[in-house]
């Protein structure tokens, strides 16, 4: 197998010249943005309806407008949502997922059942390192 290239069900996929984990490895930067929890929250949002701006803002706690609108342009940028505009006065926007995002929403939500279904054992592991750190 060659660098940069990794085994998935099956497959062999050529994801970086080199190193993998370099930082302008296209794999590692659109794993390190749909890692991140904003594009997380917002996917599964749009995965139950198209919603506009507003709505998100409302809907995901702590996200600044700011992050939000970097969050929706680099999701519509790689093909995972799209954004409509509305002739209203002002004009307002919603956006909705696309095929490609609801494909990766699908994996997103065996990770977040995985997440619910151990959280129990994840809290338990949590308490007994703390309670090992902990200076008697």
């Amino acid at each position: 197998m060659q660098d940069g290239t990794f085994t998935s069900a099956g497959h062999l996929h050529e994801t970086c010249r080199g190193d993998a984990y370099a930082r302008d490895c296209p794999t590692r930067q659109l794993l390190d943005r749909i890692g991140d929890k904003w594009s997380v929250l917002i996917l599964l949002l749009l995965g139950e309806e198209e919603m506009r701006f507003s709505r998100l803002k409302q809907r995901i706690d702590g996200i600044s407008q700011k992050m939000l609108s970097h969050t929706l342009r680099s999701l519509e940028r790689d093909g995972l949502l799209t954004r409509h505009p509305v002739a209203t006065v002002p004009v307002t926007v919603s956006y909705r997922i696309t095929p490609l995002g609801r494909d990766l929403l699908g994996a997103l939500r065996m990770m977040i059942d995985w997440a619910e279904t151990r959280m129990s054992e994840v809290a338990a592991a949590q308490a007994r390192f703390d309670r090992e750190r902990v200076p008697a």
